[in-house]
């Protein structure tokens, strides 16, 4: 990482998750201003997710769900609090720095796969690697190296138009995963596909964060994936909620409803 990163100072914030490593968000606030009146999105959201944790975020639309992702991923800056990446507050950073904090260290997954059409899969996870600074060859390896942990090996060479939809995201995964972040954000990966190949391209997902000790938050509504992530944060009212209100969820892969069941309480 660049040095200009590696000597922004460090200040003593919360850094619950797993020695200063993985996420830790504090205090976060966040207000728009429409029609000449305040809206505030985030008001004092806190939680942290350790390395290897892959954790659901719920809430209903217009919760504030992507601007929470978008302040995490350093995308947009938060009007208070602090967002600690591995133990480097990102507050004071200037925007080249949390440029490169972003490009080193966060990977993003959305619900649409964004590949960029007249490139090759391949081509695809090189062009990120390269943009960090790795040389085409380096990049190139890398880029084989994760095509085949996805199983896409075949399809390298493969434009995006050629691919299906489970392989598309498949590519956009392994796209994120390119720079080998310690925290991986993801909103609603699934979103676009059908349950069955949805759960297929989930459960890669959830090998591969398992696998690595990726850090990973993935914004979704989708309850039964949700329910099988390690833990549950709600944003609700603008503040960060462990867990669920009781509720009845139907899942689609197994043809039945279940139950379940997990207590609220506010994140401390």
């Amino acid at each position: 990482m660049s040095e200009a990163v590696k000597d922004a100072p460090i200040t003593d914030t919360m850094a619950d998750a797993a020695d200063g490593r993985g996420l830790a968000v504090t205090g976060l606030t966040r207000t728009f201003k429409q029609a000449g009146k305040s809206l505030e999105v985030l008001k004092g959201a806190s939680f942290s997710v350790r390395p290897g944790e892959m954790v659901a975020l719920v809430g209903p639309s217009g919760a504030g769900k992507s601007t929470l992702l978008h302040c995490v991923g350093l995308l947009e800056r938060q009007d208070a609090g602090e967002i600690v990446l591995n133990g480097m507050p990102s507050a004071k950073l200037s925007d080249r720095q949390r440029t490169l904090l972003r490009r080193h260290s966060i990977g993003f997954v959305y619900q649409y796969h964004h590949l960029l059409p007249e490139f090759s899969a391949l081509e695809n996870i090189v062009l990120p690697q390269m943009i960090a600074g790795k040389s085409e060859k380096e990049a190139k390896i890398r880029a084989a190296e994760l095509l085949d942990t996805i199983g896409l090996s075949a399809r390298a060479k493969h434009r995006p138009a050629r691919l299906s939809g489970g392989e598309q995201q498949r590519v956009a995964i392994a796209r994120g995963l390119a720079n080998s972040p310690s925290l991986l954000l993801a909103d609603e990966p699934t979103g676009n596909l059908d349950p069955e190949t949805g759960a297929r391209v989930f459960d890669l997902l959830a090998k591969l964060v398992h696998d690595t000790g990726l850090a990973t938050l993935i914004a979704t509504h989708n309850m039964v994936l949700a329910a099988r992530m390690d833990r549950i944060l709600r944003l609700e009212g603008g503040e960060v909620l462990e867990g669920l209100p009781t509720s009845e969820v139907e899942d689609e892969s197994a043809g039945q409803k279940k139950v379940w069941r997990l207590a609220v309480e506010k994140i401390d």
